[in-house]
């Protein structure tokens, strides 16, 4: 028996479903009940009504998964699975900031892509294909401190037009395109439309045809005009544009040292660990009930005001 006839076995033995990022390796995609970004994949959570939730992500994807299902086992392939957008804002030094700031009374806008200690500091949890209209939305006499993502803090506040204070946090892997490799690729294939998602920089920004989520970028692309497409994010994404928009081109965007660019956490979920945290029922996400219950308010909210 190979790998995934054993992975849809034990996941038919275990009532699990598989959740899986538009990150993640195309086998893992191919293998899972759904795929999609955070948002999704947060709904997808809630009206599960399996008894394990497998979930090929990082490791607060599988605690957002943990919030929302109070009662399930939530299991992550590899608990080594992190984040470095998560890791760049600790519960801690968040706590400390608002305490010292105290007389601002924030309106705290926490990006998923945050530990479930943040997200219990936080009057509201927006996904980047949702924050501009949760933003618009806002209390208008109370600041908002944005965080962790510094830039797709600036792009919303671009968007909405709100001032915002920005926690300077950003992810590793949009960190490491640069402006320089983007024209490049512009010059090389001079009919293709720039995509790409707002965790990018500002000078990476300004030379998209189009900013979105992993998850509008589909939509968009089955109905841009274009044959062809630069695509600025994580590569996992180019599995899916293929899978759901055939008879495109889709180019990733590269890095200044390699013609893609990949986030080695999400990488770290393989086809064997997925197999062998269904055969262990191991490792499992465990949160404490009081946390959990103080980080499901902002994050029902943000479910709310999406619908």
């Amino acid at each position: 028996m190979d790998l995934t006839e054993e992975i849809l076995r034990l996941k038919k033995e275990r009532n699990a479903v598989i959740l899986a990022h538009s990150y993640q390796r195309p086998e893992i995609q191919d293998i899972a009940d759904f795929v999609g970004d955070s948002l999704a994949l947060a709904r997808k959570a809630q009206e599960a009504t399996c008894d394990v939730i497998v979930f090929c992500g990082v490791h607060f994807m599988a605690e957002t998964a943990c919030i929302l299902n109070p009662g399930r086992t939530v299991l992550l392939p590899d608990l080594n699975a992190a984040c470095s957008l998560e890791q760049s804002c600790p519960a801690d030094e968040l706590e400390s900031f608002l305490k010292a700031h105290a007389d601002q009374n924030y309106y705290v806008v926490a990006y998923v892509n945050c530990s479930i200690g943040v997200k219990a500091l936080a009057d509201v949890i927006v996904t980047s294909g949702n924050a501009q209209r949760i933003i618009e939305t806002a209390p208008a006499d109370r600041p908002i401190l944005f965080v962790p993502d510094r830039n797709l803090g600036a792009w919303t506040s671009l968007k909405t037009g709100r001032a915002m204070t920005m926690w300077n946090g950003a992810c590793h892997v949009h960190e490491r395109f640069s402006r320089d490799k983007v024209l490049e690729m512009k010059a090389q294939y001079p009919d293709a439309e720039v995509v790409c998602h707002p965790e990018c920089q500002e000078p990476i920004r300004l030379l998209a045809d189009h900013i979105c989520s992993t998850e509008k970028m589909i939509p968009y692309c089955r109905e841009s005009k274009a044959a062809r497409f630069i695509i600025v994010t994580e590569t996992g994404i180019l599995h899916r544009l293929r899978k759901l928009v055939p008879g495109k081109e889709f180019i990733g965007a590269g890095i200044e040292q390699c013609s893609c660019n990949e986030c080695e956490y999400m990488k770290l979920n393989t086809l064997q660990k997925l197999r062998d945290c269904l055969q262990n029922m191991a490792p499992e996400v465990r949160i404490e009930e009081e946390l959990r219950r103080r980080a499901a308010k902002p994050l029902e909210r943000m479910l709310e005001l999406s619908l």
